[in-house]
C-alpha cells in the first residue's frame, strides 16, 4: 500500500500550514491591553444581554484624561485672559491729570500825549512815521528760529507758535474784530476754560484786571474812529521755551500802528488822519492737547495803548485821541488800596515818540528761545 499521495492540484504553496499568510494579523500582549473593546466569551453570550463585546476600563480612562486635559487647557486660556483684562483697568503708570487753564491776568496802560495828536495823510504818516521801517499786517509776525525742545519736536514748536501768530492776526488786524465788533475769530482760538472768562469780557468788560477787552483784543468804538488806511504796520518778536514736561510757554511783544481817522458821513479831509500804537505783550501757554487742537491759553496780557487820555476807560473798546486832540487834564482813575477783591491798577504813562528806525532785518530780526532759569 502506497503512502499519502500528493494533491491531484498540485503541493500546497505553504506547505508549513499557512502560519505566514496569516502572521501579520497575530496580535501581541499590548495591543490586546490597550484594546477599548472585548467580546464576551460563549458563556457570556449566553445570557439575556444582547450585546457581543464590552467596553474595558482603559478607554474610559483615556478618554476621561482627555476630557481633564481640556478643561485644564480652557481653564488656563480663561485665566490669562482675566490677568490681562485686570492688568489693562490697573495700569501701573497713572494716566497725567488735565491741567486746566488760569484766568487771563490783564494790565492796560493809557499812554497820553503830552501836545496835540499830530495830523496828517495816510501815506505820510506811514512813509515818515516812527513806523515806516516796520512790515505789513501778519508779514511783520515771524517766527524766531524751530529748534525741537527737551520735550517737544520742533514740529510741535512749529505749531505751537502757528496759534500764536493766527491769535495775534485775528486779535489785532481783521478789521470786523477792530471796528465790526466780531469776537469769534479770537475766541475760537482759546482753550475751552478760558471761554466763560473770555464772553463775559466781550459782554460786560470790567476794569478788573481779568475781564478787560482790551485785554484779549484790540477794538475801537466803529461810532467814533475808523481805519483810515488798511496797512498796519506791524513789528515785533516771538519767543518760546517749556514750561514743564507737558507745557510749552510762547511769549509775544509786537507793536501795532493804526491809521486812524473820525467816523463822519460825507467827505472827509485828506489829511485828518492821525496814528494810533498799540504794544502788546502777551505769554501763552499751550499742552500737547492745545497744540494738536490748534488752541492756546492766553496766560497774561500788558498792553500800552495811546494817544489817549488817563481817564479813558479801556475796558471795553480802546479810545484814541484823533488827529488835532489833546489829552484831559485828568489823571488816572484812583485806586484804593484798603478796598478788597482785585486790585483796580490806576496806570497811566506819557505818549513819548521815538524818531522813526527801520525794522531789524536778517536772522536777527526775530527772537529766539529763552532760556529759563
Amino acid at each position: 500500500m502506497t503512502g499519502r499521495g500528493e494533491p491531484p492540484e498540485g503541493p500546497p504553496e505553504n506547505p508549513s500550514g499557512g502560519e505566514d499568510e496569516y502572521r501579520s494579523l497575530v496580535f501581541d500582549e499590548s495591543f490586546v491591553r490597550a484594546a477599548r473593546l472585548q467580546e464576551f466569551s460563549a458563556v457570556e453570550r449566553m445570557g439575556d444581554h444582547a450585546r457581543a463585546v464590552r467596553s474595558l476600563p482603559g478607554g474610559r480612562s483615556v478618554r476621561r484624561h482627555r476630557s481633564r486635559a481640556g478643561i485644564a487647557l480652557v481653564l488656563l486660556i480663561a485665566l490669562a485672559f482675566a490677568a490681562a483684562v485686570y492688568m489693562g483697568f490697573r495700569n501701573p503708570y497713572p494716566a497725567p491729570v488735565g491741567r486746566r487753564a488760569e484766568p487771563l491776568r490783564t494790565t492796560v496802560v493809557p499812554l497820553a500825549p503830552r501836545g496835540p495828536v499830530p495830523a496828517a495823510a495816510p501815506g505820510t504818516l506811514l512813509a515818515d512815521g516812527p513806523a515806516v521801517g516796520h512790515r505789513t499786517g501778519a508779514s511783520g509776525i515771524n517766527f524766531p528760529p524751530v529748534r525741537r525742545t527737551k520735550n517737544f519736536s520742533d514740529g510741535q514748536v512749529t505749531i505751537a507758535l502757528a496759534t500764536v501768530k493766527d491769535y495775534l492776526v485775528s486779535s489785532s488786524l481783521d478789521p470786523d474784530v477792530l471796528t465790526g465788533g466780531v469776537v469769534r475769530p479770537v475766541g475760537r482760538l482759546l482753550d475751552p476754560d478760558q471761554t466763560e472768562q473770555f464772553d463775559r469780557s466781550m459782554a460786560a468788560p470790567a476794569d478788573d484786571g481779568e475781564h478787560s477787552a482790551a485785554g484779549w483784543l484790540v477794538r475801537f468804538d466803529p461810532a467814533v474812529v475808523e481805519l483810515a488806511s488798511p496797512d498796519i504796520r506791524v513789528n515785533g518778536t516771538l519767543s518760546y521755551a517749556e514750561a514743564g514736561s507737558d507745557t510749552l510757554e510762547v511769549e509775544s511783544d509786537h507793536t501795532f500802528t493804526y491809521v486812524l481817522r473820525p467816523a463822519a458821513e460825507g467827505p472827509r479831509r485828506t489829511d485828518g488822519a492821525s496814528l494810533f500804537t498799540v504794544r502788546r505783550v502777551l505769554r501763552f501757554l499751550l499742552d500737547r492737547e492745545d497744540i494738536r487742537l490748534h488752541r492756546l491759553e492766553v496766560r497774561t496780557a500788558y498792553v500800552q495803548a495811546g494817544p489817549q487820555s488817563c481817564s479813558a476807560g479801556t475796558e471795553t473798546v480802546l479810545r484814541p485821541l484823533l488827529a488835532g486832540e489833546r489829552a484831559d487834564g485828568r489823571g488816572p482813575a484812583g485806586t484804593d488800596p484798603y478796598a478788597t477783591g482785585v486790585p483796580r491798577a490806576g496806570l497811566c504813562g506819557a505818549l513819548a515818540v521815538s524818531s522813526p528806525t527801520p525794522a531789524p532785518q536778517g536772522p536777527n530780526a526775530t527772537g529766539s528761545p529763552r532760556s529759563r532759569p
